[in-house]
């Protein structure tokens, strides 16, 4: 074989060779799109969670079965983390399911119902089932940050810190304007760091 003949062979091979490494595909540091897996406080998968950016609109799709019905609160919490029995990062006193997430996303320091991590109401089925797609207000660079961040269902409704004065003349307690008073922390998913 030639020289010229073996370089373009060898040229050829590494072509192949980028190709099969999937150089010009989507890489872990461009990818515009995330899927993670919810999964109850015993490691059950419940559901599924998509989040795919595109000409700057954030396009959420979640699936869920085996939950209660109603209303659930549905979030994106701080941290990466979905542990069950584990301590929150802000008092590690305080322990329970999924605490290991943080708390809302929130980088404004918004009030509760501004908070960028709340999303809408997840309405669960009589049979356990649940979908819900929307255009979220985050990007994935948002969710992607150094520890990542956590896509969280509640037990319970989020009432956006919208409680009227007549039931709560001097406002709002703590827990309201913090959570929504949405609960326990029944399903999880991890948004894995950029």
């Amino acid at each position: 074989m030639s020289r010229r003949a073996t370089a373009a062979a060898l040229a050829a091979c590494g072509l192949l060779t980028l190709a099969a490494c999937g150089v010009g595909a989507d890489t872990p540091d461009d990818r515009n799109e995330v899927s993670a897996k919810l999964t109850d406080p015993d490691g059950k998968k419940v559901g599924t969670v998509e989040i795919e950016e595109d000409d700057g609109s954030t396009q959420v799709s979640v699936r869920v079965s085996g939950l209660p019905a109603g209303y659930h609160g549905f979030h994106v919490h701080t941290t990466g983390k979905c542990e069950a029995d584990s301590a929150a990062p802000d008092d590690p006193s305080k322990t329970g399911d999924f605490l290991s997430a943080g708390g809302h996303l929130n980088p404004d320091d918004s009030p509760h119902g501004e908070h960028l991590g709340d999303l809408p109401a997840l309405l669960v089925n009589e049979d356990g089932t649940a979908s819900l797609e929307f255009t979220g207000p985050f990007t994935l660079e948002d969710l992607r940050d150094a520890d990542g961040s956590a896509v969280m269902i509640h037990a319970g409704p989020d009432n956006y810190a919208n409680v009227p004065e007549r039931y709560a003349p001097e406002g709002p307690d703590e827990d309201t304007t913090k959570t929504g008073d949405a609960g326990d922390r029944i399903a999880c998913a991890v948004i894995e760091a950029g």
